[in-house]
């Protein structure tokens, strides 16, 4: 019988068999248990929460109780800031400060009631044109999009005269039952309500005007005394005295730059509005640069609202609508020119701010105190951010603001 012969193995056959020796011992090996990643631990204090969530309720809910008192004492503070440079200059030429504040206080208080003087008219045309306007805009506007035929809001407001007029009857038979006393009453009594309610906002603004001059000038008087209190209360060692010293005149010096540049860039800016509105002809030209020029501090609606304000004027006065292009995109530029350019350029890095913190910022003081939180809004953030940088312990605030 032949013997079965062994015949040299390829070596396919070769690496075939090695393989599943291979994975033979790996499934007679123990299985390593699956890494797990590493956990941060998270240690929620609830009663800290809660404390701090109320806090800050009753926080938010002082600065709205509070704001007729609040808002003069940050418009004077941040006019201090603005027009304490130009004291210490007078200063500095061996003027008293008493004599100094008082000059500039009173130089500042003329200049503004010859300004309202001058564009006192402007601004009673525009008041008096508002019943008119919003009639002619309309008429505009059906002329424009329908061809002279009625519009939809026209068809609107003539059944609602019919309305008015289908009432009428039933009211004057009503009337007639009263007497002529009774009669003439209800008559008179909204009128009365309305110039008591408009004697008591002009009265109401007086008084904070008055109130906000007087705090100027008491600011501007003191200098730096409050500084001097503050350097005080740090403590005895002369290394804390010189810490501090050096962290409020940095604090002071770049709060300073910033309301100059603000001062700056609205005067700038009110000025380029009016030249050019005079130059396209504009009517109101002087009282529309004056509300550029307060609306510029408003960050995004500013802007945008004296450019829709001046374009509706435009188009209104015109009766074109590349006329009121013109205006609207004239404003525009000159805002971009100024706010972006002119302003980043004289502002540096100190106040670059983080455009979603601005727009909230905006947001929140605008719901808290309305007009005058978007007016104060981004200064008052703008020295937040100043004072949290040099602030130890507040090097995350600093952070979440800046850009």
């Amino acid at each position: 019988m032949n013997q079965p012969v062994d015949l040299p193995r390829t070596n396919a056959q070769a690496v075939s068999a090695e393989a599943d020796v291979l994975r033979d011992t790996a499934r007679e090996l123990p299985l390593d248990p699956p890494r797990e990643l590493p956990r941060i631990p998270l240690h929620v204090n609830a009663r800290g929460l809660a404390l701090g969530v109320i806090a800050t309720v009753a926080f938010v809910y002082a600065l709205q109780w509070s704001r007729d008192f609040l808002v003069p004492l940050l418009l004077g503070i941040l006019i201090t800031y603005t027009l304490s440079p130009i004291v210490c200059w007078l200063e500095r030429w061996r003027v008293p400060r008493v004599l100094g504040a008082t000059l500039v206080t009173i130089a500042i208080l003329g200049g503004s009631v010859l300004t309202i003087d001058k564009v006192q008219g402007e601004f009673q045309s525009i008041v008096d044109e508002l019943p008119s306007a919003g009639h002619k805009l309309s008429r505009l506007l059906s002329e424009r999009l329908h061809g002279g035929g009625p519009s939809a809001l026209q068809r609107i407001q003539d059944v609602a005269t019919e309305l008015q007029q289908a009432t009428t009857s039933a009211q004057e038979r009503r009337a007639a039952r009263r007497a002529v006393a009774t009669a003439s009453a209800p008559d008179t009594l909204p009128v009365m309500d309305w110039v008591w309610a408009g004697s008591r906002g002009v009265m109401t603004f007086l008084s904070q005007s008055t109130m906000v001059i007087f705090l100027v000038f008491f600011l501007l008087l003191s200098g730096d005394t409050f500084k001097r209190k503050l350097v005080k209360l740090t403590g005895p060692s002369l290394s804390k005295k010189k810490i501090t010293v050096h962290i409020l005149d940095d604090i002071n010096t770049s709060i300073q730059k910033y309301m100059l540049m603000l001062l700056s860039t609205n005067v700038m800016l009110a000025l380029l509005m009016w030249v050019a509105l005079r130059w396209i002809g504009l009517e109101n030209a002087g009282a529309w640069a004056i509300v550029a020029g307060l609306l510029h501090l408003m960050p995004y609606f500013g802007p945008l609202l004296i450019m829709v304000a001046t374009g509706i004027v435009a188009f209104l006065q015109f009766e074109s609508v590349k006329m009121s292009l013109l205006v609207m995109g004239t404003s525009l530029g000159i805002a971009t020119l100024v706010g972006t350019v002119i302003a980043t350029w004289m502002t540096g890095r100190f106040a670059r701010m983080n455009p979603a913190a601005v727009f909230v910022s905006l947001l929140f003081w605008g719901w808290l105190w309305g007009i005058w939180g978007l007016l104060l809004g981004v200064p008052m953030i703008v020295i937040v951010k100043v004072v949290a940088e040099r602030v130890e312990g507040m090097e995350v605030v600093a952070e979440l603001l800046g850009e």
